[in-house]
């Protein structure tokens, strides 16, 4: 299984990876020969839903997750905790009956050490504040500076005279995750280049009740780099009114984070080997790796947890005929590009599959590749039809699945009711409250249907 979307966020991660071998043959159906292909399994994809929705694996994977980050906790990049996760996720699959290995990998150790920030003037008030990942730290006394707030990159640059010696904060308003988490990824850089000393950031969320929300952010080449960290909505706000009622904010920051050298760890690699074609595989990842505040049970341990669940399943009703591989990634994005990705030999992965965006209730899946294969993979998802999840949509997401992709391997993810994703996403309430046992378990048959089915067909997708 594997481990974390978007710009880096603190990711570098083991994954938990589930492999599916499969079948392959030379010849390309037409595409009435794959329909009634698809079709046959209709029986068995209706087995599957009944099993997780109403058989014995009801609410199951919701019960390996609350045990797995109950007894874990979060599990950033490079710690301890870390590596207890991949022990226990070992352990579990091995007991589930599962072929489990660990893969070694490299992967980045950021420390946030201790942090705070507080308001000195126009009056004292305490700042609910989060380092960011691969931030500087300040000196131990820390940095007291006068504020500028800015509502976007404009805004800073307009302000260019203003803010030498400054601490700029960002008060930009939340558009889509995509377009405003720029902010936090560059900001720092951008006010550096005007001769800040440090920067607050909104937090990249639409909805807060006084939470601060971490992430990676990235300095540029040849910039100075300054402290970052974010802050909560609502004190961004109080600060913008203060300085647009002509008031001066002063705040000081105090920040022990600090950067080590990358960390030695592991992707736990779970595998079902196929009957007819071991060598072909259908991959299922979700990371290990969590931020350092809540209990990373959506942001990713639901997305390793289903793919786990997903080959238990599978091995409940048999080989299919290529090989089943679950990979649980130690540390999502950067890191997935050290990993088997660069080693393997791509012409065998049949499908690449990544769950990283919440396990809310399903709503389609997600695909990236030919046109021939889409047509194949329209016909899965109507195998569906018990759960109304029958929609496929274009464009694959998943960092970890990126370079796969790119390289041409047909790629599928999750497409979940996340309008409250982002609410929670990367702070402490990132926990088990968020999680239900009925949209983890639709999650969790949809992803064993679609991956039994395309490892038991009699071709590879094509590409």
């Amino acid at each position: 299984m594997a481990v974390e979307r978007r710009p880096p966020s603190l990711h570098a991660s083991p994954l938990l990876l589930w492999s599916l071998l499969l079948v392959g043959c030379e010849c390309v159906p037409t595409q009435r020969d794959t329909t009634k292909e698809v079709a046959s399994y209709t029986d068995v994809a209706n087995q599957i839903i009944k099993l997780v929705l109403s058989g014995p694996a009801q609410k199951r994977s919701y019960q390996r997750l609350s045990n797995f980050t109950d007894t874990i906790g979060n599990r950033v990049s490079g710690s301890h905790n870390l590596e207890l996760a991949i022990a226990y996720m070992y352990q579990a699959m091995s007991q589930d009956g599962l072929d489990v290995h660990l893969e070694p990998v490299k992967i980045p150790h950021w420390v946030r050490g201790e942090e705070g920030a507080e308001m000195t003037q126009p009056r004292p008030k305490r700042l609910a504040m989060l380092g960011l990942g691969s931030s500087v730290g300040t000196p131990p006394e820390g940095i007291e500076a006068e504020v500028v707030v800015v509502s976007s990159f404009e805004d800073l640059k307009s302000r260019a005279g203003n803010v030498t010696g400054r601490i700029v904060v960002f008060n930009q308003p939340f558009v889509s995750y995509s377009e405003t988490v720029a902010y936090r990824a560059f900001g720092a850089s951008e006010a550096a280049k005007l001769g800040a000393v440090a920067v607050l950031i909104r937090s990249i969320t639409p909805f807060s009740i006084n939470s601060p929300h971490t992430g990676w952010q990235d300095y540029q080449e040849g910039v100075r780099r300054i402290p970052a960290a974010c802050i909560t909505v609502e004190d961004a706000q109080l600060m913008s009114r203060m300085v647009g009622r002509g008031q001066r904010v002063v705040v000081r920051v105090t920040m022990g984070a600090k950067t080590l050298p990358d960390a030695d760890s592991f992707n736990t690699v779970a595998e079902i080997k196929g009957w007819l074609h071991p060598e072909q595989v259908v991959l299922l990842s979700g990371h290990l790796d969590s931020w350092d505040v809540g209990q990373g049970a959506m942001d990713d341990g639901g997305g390793a947890i289903i793919s786990w669940e997903a080959l238990s399943i599978i091995k409940d009703l048999g080989k299919p005929a290529a090989t089943e591989d679950h990979e649980s990634r130690a540390v999502d994005r950067r890191g997935a590009r050290r990993g088997r990705g660069s080693t393997v030999n791509m012409s065998n992965y049949d499908l690449v599959m990544e769950s990283d965006l919440g396990t809310f209730a399903p709503v389609a899946l997600q695909f990236t590749g030919s046109k021939a294969a889409q047509k194949v993979m329209q016909e899965v998802v109507k195998l569906l039809a018990p759960m109304n999840t029958t929609r496929l949509e274009p464009r694959a997401e998943g960092t970890d699945i990126g370079p796969w992709m790119q390289a041409g391997v047909p790629g599928a993810s999750l497409h979940v009711q996340d309008s409250r994703y982002f609410w929670f996403h990367h702070s402490e309430g990132d926990t088990m409250s968020v999680q239900s046992p009925d949209d983890m378990d639709r999650c969790s048959a949809l992803w064993a249907v679609v991956a039994y089915v395309v490892a038991d067909l009699q071709d590879m997708l094509p590409r």
